[in-house]
């Protein structure tokens, strides 16, 4: 599942060596909009007439931009421009040959973290309907609620078949009430959790502390030295919780949206 790719870079983009966007297929496909991103994190005003023309000549209507919160310019011309601020971008880290991991010791004994089957998925699915409120396409109202719940529906599910290396699932009295999702990267140095999913009944009693307690010992097992995990700015819950795991804020970016239709 194709979600949320951005560049490395923080330079400006040099649109004499590629295009100023790329035409998202499985976005557009899903949302039945054409929708592209902007390859560049910061904006000058020859970028953005380069922005307008690729967009015009590939009949784009949402357009993700995901920007450099520190460069006043790109700020500027994003507004100018009327693209739509709708999320923080916090990238944490967290350095696993520092942490001692000395976390699960803290577990509650009724709840059972386990890998994930196929017989999980429609509940994880039920679950991940309602975790996901404060992400960008909730609070873009060109996204209606229904798609975006069946977005992240199909995100958990294909988590679970394949797109994420293991779904740990927690279990409370045989139903599972919470899941994290954990990436391998290619040269095992470094990884990430991706989705996180609690159910609203069991909120605030731990259950999320023991899905990053144990996504941390499966990858430290599996060599893994650094984890990078993205949230957002306004999820003061999440924030709170990567805390407690001594992961540290490594970038904060602003996402916009700017709609054509």
């Amino acid at each position: 599942m194709k979600h949320e790719i951005t560049a490395d870079s923080n330079e400006l983009f040099d649109v004499s060596k590629m295009e100023p966007c790329e035409f998202l297929i499985w976005d557009s496909k899903f949302f039945n909009r054409r929708i592209a991103r902007v390859l560049a994190h910061r904006l000058d005003q020859d970028l953005v007439l380069d922005i307008q023309r690729w967009c015009k000549i590939h009949e784009i209507e949402c357009l993700y931009f995901l920007a450099d919160s520190d460069h006043v310019e790109t700020i500027r011309l994003a507004e100018e421009h009327e693209f739509n601020f709708v999320d923080i971008r916090v990238s944490l880290q967290c350095n696993l040959k520092e942490n001692r991991l000395g976390f699960r010791n803290n577990q509650d004994q009724t709840v059972l973290v386990r890998p994930s089957c196929t017989e999980d998925i429609l509940t994880l699915q039920a679950i991940a309907k309602s975790s996901y409120d404060l992400s960008r396409y909730y609070f873009d109202p060109n996204f209606s609620r229904q798609l975006c719940d069946t977005f992240y529906e199909t995100w958990i599910k294909n988590s679970c078949q394949g797109y994420a290396d293991i779904v740990l699932v927690a279990e409370k009295d045989k139903t599972p009430v919470g899941y994290i999702t954990c990436h391998l990267s290619k040269d095992s140095c470094a990884s990430r959790i991706g989705l996180v999913g609690v159910d609203m009944k069991v909120r605030g009693c731990g259950v999320g502390y023991m899905l990053v307690s144990h996504a941390l010992h499966w990858l430290a097992e599996h060599g893994i030295n650094v984890v990078n995990v993205v949230t957002q700015g306004r999820n003061i819950q999440a924030l709170r919780l990567y805390q407690k795991f001594d992961f540290w804020p490594d970038s904060v970016r602003l996402w916009y949206h700017k709609w054509t239709i």
